[in-house]
């Protein structure tokens, strides 16, 4: 079977649709999961220390330099969202822009809520607080960054995306299966480390 096929699958009207179960492997969301994680601890550590200069501090839960809730986001994008954008035409990818922007900043809205509330519930807090916005929720969820999430959202599934599709292409299955059984091992050691040890 040829990439084409294994990436996309006809209706029944004919047309050609994206499939993301079909296109990635367990082996390739790992791998996305892991980037985007560590790009959430990339933006969250220059909006602390560059834009409101309070500072350094480890963001999220975990040792090492990535947030999860970054990366189940954006894995959540792609298994919802770049269907929409994938293979379309610029024109087309253009008109949705709007509709992106809208749908991923709601799902991160709505990741972002009950992670709150399971981090509360592990380790007594979360560690956000989004009071000083207008039109939040406990300091859970805002206005403010749900709109930053969807400049996000639109910044994963059209920049940010192909060049990681780009990526796997080049590393080939069998790389990416060692990638992603090694980033599994780290995962699962600084969650060991976190939650056990220290």
């Amino acid at each position: 079977m040829n990439s084409a096929s294994a990436d996309t699958v006809c209706d029944t009207s004919g047309k050609v649709s994206f499939s993301v179960l079909r296109r990635y492997s367990w082996a390739d969301l790992v791998f996305f999961f892991l980037i985007y994680s560590m790009i959430g601890w990339i933006y969250e550590t220059v909006l602390e220390v560059v834009i409101y200069q309070s500072g350094f501090t480890n963001r999220g839960i975990l040792f090492g330099p990535w947030l999860p809730v970054y990366g189940f986001g954006a894995v959540l994008f792609l298994l919802l969202w770049y269907r929409l954008v994938y293979g379309a035409s610029l024109m087309r990818k253009l008109a949705l822009i709007p509709v992106i922007f809208l749908l991923t900043a709601l799902t991160a809205t709505a990741v972002e809520l009950p992670t709150s509330y399971i981090l509360e519930w592990v380790n007594g807090s979360f560690p956000w607080d989004y009071t000083e916005f207008a039109m939040d929720f406990e300091g859970r969820i805002a206005v403010n960054p749900s709109v930053r999430f969807g400049l996000g959202g639109v910044l994963f599934l059209y920049v940010i995306q192909p060049l990681l599709d780009k990526a796997r292409a080049a590393l080939g299955k069998v790389r990416m299966r060692w990638i992603a059984v090694t980033i599994l091992c780290v995962l699962a050691c600084d969650c060991a480390y976190c939650f056990f040890l220290r």
